[in-house]
C-alpha cells in the first residue's frame, strides 16, 4: 500500500508538518476526550488552531466528520467549526447530522449509549 502512513506524534505535528496542505479527502475525529471538567477545557482537541490545521489538510470538499456523546463539547465543536472559514457544515440545518451509516460505532459510542448519553455528529466540507 502505497499510500498509508504509521506514526507516532501529535496529531498537530503530524498534519500541519508531514503532509502537504489539501493531501486529504477526509478526516474523522471520533469521540475525542471531552475533557469534561471547566477547568480543563483548554485541553480538549477541537479547538481554532488544530480545527484549521485539519482545515488546510483537507481537499477542496474533503470533508471533516466527528462525533461526541458529550453534549457541551458538541455545542462547543460546531461554535469552533463554524467559525472556520475554510468550512461549511453540511448539515441542512447548520447543525448536527444523523449517524451515518458507514461510520461503524466505537466503544466509547457504545458506552455513551449504554450510559444513556446522546451522540451528535457532525459534517464539515472544505470549501
Amino acid at each position: 500500500m502505497r499510500n498509508l502512513r504509521v506514526g507516532c506524534a501529535d496529531a498537530m505535528e503530524v498534519l500541519g508538518e508531514w503532509f502537504q496542505p489539501g493531501c486529504t479527502d477526509e478526516i474523522l475525529v471520533l469521540f475525542p476526550d471531552p475533557w469534561p471538567k471547566l477547568r480543563h477545557h483548554k485541553r480538549r482537541l477541537i479547538r481554532p488552531s488544530f480545527v484549521k490545521v485539519l482545515a488546510h489538510a483537507l481537499r477542496p470538499s474533503g470533508r471533516l466528520r466527528l462525533a461526541t456523546d458529550w453534549e457541551d463539547y458538541a455545542l462547543q465543536m460546531l461554535a469552533v467549526l463554524g467559525d472556520e472559514p475554510l468550512l461549511i457544515n453540511a448539515a441542512a440545518d447548520g447543525t448536527f447530522v444523523t449517524r451515518p451509516e458507514d461510520r461503524q460505532p466505537t466503544r466509547f459510542e457504545t458506552r455513551g449509549l449504554r450510559l444513556g448519553h446522546a451522540v451528535f455528529d457532525l459534517d464539515f466540507r472544505r470549501i
